[in-house]
């Protein structure tokens, strides 16, 4: 059972992420100079949090929220509520929008604050992007809905990272492909690409799952054409093609790379939602297969649009994305550890169904 002294977090064996504990810790309520004490109280868990754990150690996931040698906490999007202040510029009762542990509480050294946002400036956030440590403010984001607070905590992260895919192929002339393949398509950051795709309307997109998410991902209408993973080998390898790989299966990579050949022009990694069928890629056919890193994209894009046109070109995108999902996402709510940790095992498992948007709370029903 949850209380208001105690710090409840879910960790996960790094190199066995279906073995989870419920660490229990003495809330610390003493502030030092610039800390600000937040209350987690709705999280979003994806697909997306497995991939942040599959590259835990390759992209620095594990880091932002350390904790004992060999344990890791999953980031997770979502909202918090300022229950503390020492810094002058931070007021209690601020609602924040950003990563967390799965837990309770988060404690975070306030700084970078601007009207719009502030940043965990810890030590040990130092050698991670920033956008990771940031935490931006309700009261100044022109999108924010109360009510909407679940689907931004499920779509607005992932989406971002969709968005930042296609404009980096859109900017490299999509490399001279002619359609996108998407993999593990009925997750909600494969059918975000699929969804920029379509807007901006020069590729073709072809999205690829099992035989059983197929009707799924045809009812969504973001794809031009949908296929299984078995179906690969009937695509026509004349067309270039550029692939953004959610799945991170090494077989399906293998397959995709193998049948297209010299007309494989892009070869993306982002996701890991078959994380058990990871392995080796190296020697592939075709482009060289790469992660993408999104916030080297975002400082990139930045530098040439400024800051503020990318987030309103991005935010405005969003606002569309958010409504095109009201006509399939339904919002699945759970509360208190126990629970929690049955829906992560699900998700693990990919057994949760994919128009369902899965939102958690460590804090049992009415606590927060």
């Amino acid at each position: 059972m949850t209380d208001s002294s105690t710090v409840s977090t879910l960790e996960v064996r790094k190199d066995n992420w279906g073995q989870t504990r419920l660490v229990n810790e003495a809330l610390d309520v003493a502030l030092a100079e610039h800390e600000v004490l937040l209350q987690v109280d709705r999280q979003a868990l994806t697909a997306n949090n497995i991939s942040y754990a599959a590259s835990g150690d390759a992209l620095g996931y594990w880091g932002f929220f350390p904790t004992e040698q060999g344990w890791g906490r999953i980031p997770a999007m979502g909202w918090a509520q300022v229950i503390d202040s020492a810094h002058p510029e931070i007021a209690v009762g601020e609602r924040v929008w950003g990563f967390f542990p799965l837990s309770t509480h988060l404690k975070i050294h306030a700084g970078k604050v601007s009207p719009a946002r502030f940043h965990d400036i810890s030590a040990h956030r130092a050698e991670y992007a920033p956008v990771y440590a940031q935490f931006d403010r309700a009261a100044a984001n022109p999108i924010y809905e109360e009510a909407r607070e679940d689907q931004d905590s499920l779509l607005r992260g992932l989406f971002m990272t969709s968005w930042l895919v296609e404009d980096f192929m859109e900017v490299n002339g999509a490399f001279g492909g002619q359609a996108c393949l998407i993999t593990s398509a009925s997750s909600k950051t494969s059918i975000a690409l699929g969804h920029c795709v379509r807007q901006r309307g020069k590729l073709s997109s072809i999205g690829i799952t099992s035989a059983g998410k197929v009707a799924f991902c045809e009812s969504l209408g973001c794809y031009d054409r949908v296929v299984t993973y078995e179906a690969i080998a009937g695509l026509d390898a004349a067309q270039p093609v550029v692939m953004v790989d959610m799945a991170g299966s090494a077989q399906v990579l293998s397959d995709a790379h193998h049948h297209f050949g010299v007309n494989m022009k892009y070869s993306c990694r982002v996701g890991a939602t078959h994380y058990d069928e990871m392995g080796a890629v190296n020697g592939l056919p075709g482009a060289t297969p790469e992660f993408f890193f999104a916030p080297g994209h975002i400082q990139t894009r930045s530098a040439e649009l400024g800051s503020n046109e990318l987030m309103m070109l991005l935010g405005g995108a969003y606002v569309g994305f958010r409504q095109y999902c009201d006509s399939w996402l339904q919002v699945q709510r759970t509360y208190g550890p126990d629970a929690v940790t049955e829906v992560y095992q699900a998700v693990l498992a990919g057994k949760t169904d994919p128009a369902s948007g899965q939102i958690i709370s460590m804090w049992d029903a009415g606590a927060a």
